[in-house]
């Protein structure tokens, strides 16, 4: 064999490995830079913006996206619903990645990342929402972590270590509910400290409900998502209950969807009604906000609902990427297109290349361990010794 093929005899030279390794060597100049030069060398941020993209994208896009993991053990562990039970492992996956990813991409953007431990272990500032949201993601990390460990287990062959963290299903389920519940909606709850900075149509007392429903049709339409990547590129991988229930799976998602963002559009018209900003809907801004709220809320959930009444199984795939769109653009809305608003638009902020190229480095780095986890361990198949006890 030569050195151009790998260990199934086809070439190692694809557009993926290609396209991933340019990404790969871009990154590690880029950071490079960043950890000798500091953040003036590759960022645009100063004191006015002190967070830019890797924040909006990294952490809050993050870990919005990565709420599929506590949604769908909650739905097949906690409500029983037992036909989810084939998208359990690949949204463990996806939410365990997520949050490892969000860790990651925080060493480029504190200053002294190897203190990042410090506040938890050493100077607890309990009455920070930092604190909390830290602690949450530190902790909700190490749980994922330890619900993927039965699919290492498995492959490894360590099967008493498999049944014993088995057994601890329905507990981990329970604290990763919990903890999502916490920091998803703390992460909206950093914004308060910011009235005078967040524009009024997306400042609201109701930011932490707001985050916290948004991550769970989120969440769902990432799964769905990545469940549709999946099958067009991994399908050879799937067992015929994998690929069997794949449709039941993506019909409840969407069903799920369509009512959360149902309740989630009512919630975000009464906040305007109830704090009267409705004089603002008549601006640009106003009309962005309508656009955010018409173009990616409203409009999938009423293409969910379709779907899910039509039994159109493309129609939701999209749906679910259109849904994944728009998270990003609500969170990117928040913590920069309407942040700091009234400045003067050569004092507005605008990420560098490179903080481009970092974020695009990280969201490659991902894309590399999913598919070496999926292509070696059994995610998407029940791995013969342990069919039936999953």
């Amino acid at each position: 064999m030569n050195a151009e093929t790998n260990a199934t005899g086809r070439s190692a030279l694809t557009p993926f490995t290609i396209v991933s390794g340019i990404i790969v060597i871009i990154g590690l100049v880029l950071t490079w830079l960043r950890f000798t030069g500091g953040l003036g060398a590759v960022t645009n941020l100063d004191h006015n913006n002190p967070w830019g993209i890797w924040i909006s994208f990294d952490l809050l896009c993050g870990v919005a996206l990565a709420a599929g993991g506590y949604t769908t053990t909650a739905a097949c562990y906690l409500f029983g619903i037992k036909r989810f039970h084939s998208a359990v492992r690949p949204a463990i996956l996806t939410a365990f990645l997520g949050y490892a990813l969000v860790v990651f991409a925080l060493h480029y953007d504190v200053g002294r990342p190897w203190r990042l431990p410090y506040p938890i272990f050493l100077s607890q500032g309990t009455s920070s929402l930092l604190f909390e949201v830290g602690l949450c993601v530190f902790i909700y990390l190490s749980v994922l972590a330890i619900e993927f460990t039965p699919i290492a287990f498995e492959w490894l062959g360590l099967k008493k270590l498999r049944n014993i963290i088995h057994g601890w299903t329905i507990a981990l389920t329970i604290m990763g509910v919990v903890l999502s519940t916490m920091h998803q909606s703390s992460l909206g709850a950093l914004f308060l400290i910011a009235p005078n900075k967040l524009h009024p149509l997306w400042y609201s007392t109701y930011l932490p409900l707001y985050f916290f429903i948004s991550s769970m049709f989120a969440g769902m339409s990432m799964v769905l998502f990545e469940s549709a990547l999946a099958h067009r590129n991994f399908h050879h991988l799937m067992d015929t209950a994998h690929r069997e229930e794949s449709d039941g799976v993506a019909l409840g998602f969407a069903k799920a969807c369509s009512w959360v963002m149902f309740g989630y559009l009512a919630i975000k018209v009464l906040g305007l009604a109830v704090e009267d900003k409705w004089a603002y809907l008549a601006t640009g801004w106003g009309a962005w906000f309508l656009v955010e709220l018409v173009s990616f809320v409203a409009m999938p959930c009423l293409a969910y609902a379709i779907g899910y009444r039509d039994r159109n199984i493309g129609l939701i795939k999209a749906t679910a990427a259109w849904t994944v769109l728009g998270i990003v653009l609500n969170r990117f809305n928040v913590s920069l297109v309407a942040f700091n608003w009234q400045l003067p638009s050569a004092e507005r902020y605008f990420p560098s290349v490179m903080e481009i190229g970092v974020s695009v480095f990280v969201v490659t780095v991902g894309v590399i361990v999913y598919r070496f986890v999926v292509t070696r361990m059994p995610v998407f198949y029940e791995h013969p010794q342990y069919k039936g006890e999953h």
